[in-house]
């Protein structure tokens, strides 16, 4: 979901990286072969035609990450996808044709895929080369994730990167900085929530523990390929007591509801309304979590809330820092429970979050800082 490397990026050891691709369609399978193998990063360790095929080819290829289609005859990818997660556990990028139904790839994601990315589909298309790129990438960057064993009955689906720092101790009390001089809960107007690389399982998270009827907009930036995102958007309305919408330019945000940014667009509160821009990436990425953080600190000061999470990159701390300067309320996701720390990494060490939270607190927070007329404990 972030692209951060390029053709020429070396992989350690300048070994090859092995790449098992799961795919029913014969012409697809030759596609998908012909793209990974003109790589020079990349290598195609074998291919399966079905997902039961796939888990039993695992151990004989070994390979360093799965290429994995979503409509397989037999176990679907969301199947596939849990059970390597629970028996071998390897990083998983998902490749996906239908970008208008998002139910399995998003539910792969969430039992521990990585990525989802746009299939190439043919040769003849205008932006092959870009999408062939990417995919590449994505499975460049993704093989170098360490992901974790998932119990089964395991509260999290989500991988992670390891060995972990232990999260901070719980006692139930709001840092200061939530306080205001009367000893009660600050009145903030508006949550921002930034993610990347294992994000959609994330975000899904949070957002099904915030209640109908939140008090405040929520405006997230998720980076995605722009095919994916209003399906992405639809998903998370399936997931969250909050309607969700992909943010308009002139949308006036209300209270409860959840604005996801569009594709290839960066999205800003500007003035009590949401503008778009096709400004150049920053980060390397648009929308661009970085665009959000910044317009949120001039539109809502103090009053801010901003939650940086899972991903690959820098794209967003140096924005969490601009809303940490206004005095509004900023959290990183705690290395111990984010997929790749680097995101809310950078953050913390540029001072920007008043403190770090594990994934399965965050939404408690956010329900702490939001409370109507309470002492803080």
């Amino acid at each position: 979901m972030s692209g951060v490397a390029n053709a020429g990026t070396p992989t350690p050891g300048n070994r090859r990286i092995r790449v098992l691709v799961v795919e029913d369609s014969p012409v697809i399978q030759q596609l998908l072969s012909h793209v990974i193998s003109a790589d020079p990063r990349l290598e195609v360790a074998g291919i399966a035609s079905s997902g039961e095929q796939a888990l039993r080819m695992i151990e004989r290829t070994a390979p360093d990450v799965v290429s994995l289609d979503i409509r397989l005859p037999g176990i679907d990818g969301f199947e596939v996808t849990s059970r390597i997660m629970r028996q071998t556990p390897l990083p998983i990028v998902v490749v996906a044709s239908d970008v208008r139904d998002l139910d399995i790839p998003m539910r792969a994601l969430q039992a521990g895929a990585l990525a989802v990315v746009e299939k190439p589909g043919s040769m003849a298309r205008a932006d092959y080369q870009t999408v062939a790129h990417h995919l590449c990438t994505q499975l460049v960057i993704m093989s170098q994730v360490k992901v974790i064993r998932h119990r089964i009955g395991a509260r999290s689906a989500k991988p992670a990167v390891g060995p972990a720092a232990e999260p901070p101790s719980q006692d139930g009390r709001l840092p200061e900085a939530a306080v205001a001089a009367d000893g009660r809960v600050r009145r903030f107007r508006a949550v921002g929530l930034v993610a990347s690389t294992g994000g959609p399982a994330a975000l899904a998270k949070i957002l099904r523990e915030l209640p109908a009827g939140f008090p405040l907009p929520v405006f997230v930036v998720q980076h995605m390929g722009a095919p994916f995102m209003a399906g992405f958007a639809n998903w998370l309305g399936t997931v969250s007591a909050l309607p969700v919408r992909l943010g308009e330019a002139g949308m006036s945000p209300r209270p409860g509801t959840v604005y996801v940014a569009p594709g290839d667009r960066h999205m800003l509160v500007d003035g009590g309304t949401i503008r778009l821009s096709a400004d150049p990436m920053v980060c390397g990425q648009r929308p661009s979590g970085e665009v959000l953080f910044q317009s949120m600190a001039r539109g809502y000061g103090a009053s801010g809330i901003g939650v940086l999470l899972t991903g690959m990159g820098e794209d967003g701390g140096r924005g969490l820092v601009d809303m940490h300067r206004v005095g509004a309320y900023t959290i990183a996701e705690h290395a111990s429970t984010a997929v790749i720390h680097s995101m809310p990494g950078t953050a913390v060490r540029l001072g920007g979050a008043v403190e770090e939270l594990p994934l399965d607190r965050v939404a408690g927070r956010l329900l702490q800082l939001t409370s109507d007329d309470k002492m803080a404990s």
